[in-house]
């Protein structure tokens, strides 16, 4: 009976236990300070230019234009996802035992992760539909594009996240869990569902129906926007609107597909479990580099930007 009574106390402990260990990095020893190094300078330099770009936004007037004002959104969910390199950094350094996490920082990191790349979604449609007006109507672009509605459609791009983000994590807290190994460098829904040994068919069937949307949604968007865009550009023989379309909506389209493809990389190398590691690295990249290189895109357009960078 004492044995069993100690077999149960154990139970109990990995039952729905608080404390989680974290996979992170298989890296050999002799990489780790090179790997650190790498990680340590993206993360410093995206910080330092998508919060510097802000700034800049936000003291130079001529900047205070609705492009600019919408793609303060795009910076500041940069920004928020840094929250996943320091603690990976932190890892690099421990051995595998030490590599824990506590429940709730998990869900906490999840969340903001989610967040991130439904947000960089709906942010690059309502960017979208700013192109879309300021071509192809461009005598009602100051009407259409008001202060009012500018924030309407930042209310939108982080509600409409916030909401789905919010469900999607949701469902997964509501589940009893049996495991505490999170099998990623990082907290995500993905990672944290596969914690629990019930059914996660509905977690399954919410996860892809939301990607679906999200994606459908974004792709939608974008493939209207910029075939109304073309028309105007085919039929008008002004080439100063050809210019302007091919130079504002060029540097739309590349951080969006930047955007996409790597997202879409790392939701379908979740399918695929014997490809955990490069699953892994796609997921940092996902927080590396599009964060990177949105400043720098967007710089080539704004000679205030090219001089601040």
């Amino acid at each position: 009976s004492f044995c069993l009574a100690g077999f149960r106390l154990m139970e109990n402990y990995t039952y729905n236990s608080f404390m989680l260990q974290m996979e992170g990095l298989k890296v050999q020893k002799n990489h780790t300070n090179l790997v650190f190094f790498m990680l340590f300078m993206s993360y410093i330099f995206g910080l330092l230019v998508n919060a510097g770009i802000l700034v800049l936004i936000f003291i130079d007037k001529n900047l205070h234009q609705p492009m600019y004002l919408i793609f303060c959104n795009l910076l500041v969910s940069d920004i928020g996802s840094s929250n996943v390199i320091p603690r990976l950094m932190l890892d690099l350094l421990r051995p595998p035992s030490e590599r824990l996490i506590t429940y709730y920082e998990c869900v906490v990191q999840a969340f903001t992760t989610q967040l991130y790349g439904t947000t960089s979604h709906t942010v690059l449609m309502i960017m979208a539909f700013d192109r879309y007006v300021a071509i192809c109507n461009p005598l009602r672009y100051a009407a259409i594009m008001s202060p009012r509605m500018v924030v309407k459609l930042t209310l939108f791009a982080w509600g409409s996240a916030f909401v789905l983000v919010g469900v999607l994590l949701g469902l997964t807290i509501r589940l009893n869990r049996c495991r505490t190994l999170i099998r990623n460098p990082f907290c995500d829904n993905a990672s944290l569902f596969k914690l629990s040994c019930e059914s996660v068919a509905i977690n399954n069937i919410y996860g892809l129906t939301f990607s679906a949307v999200l994606l459908c949604s974004s792709i939608g968007s974008v493939v209207l926007t910029y075939t109304k865009i073309t028309i105007v550009c085919v039929t008008s023989n002004s080439k100063s609107v050809n210019s302007k379309a091919l130079k504002t909506c060029s540097t739309h389209l590349t951080v969006y597909l930047i955007m996409l493809i790597s997202g879409c990389i790392v939701i379908l190398m979740h399918r695929f479990p014997q490809y955990a590691e490069y699953r892994k690295l796609c997921g940092i990249l996902f927080f590396v580099i599009p964060g990177s290189l949105n400043t720098i895109i967007y710089g080539v357009q704004s000679k205030e930007i090219q001089k601040f960078l």
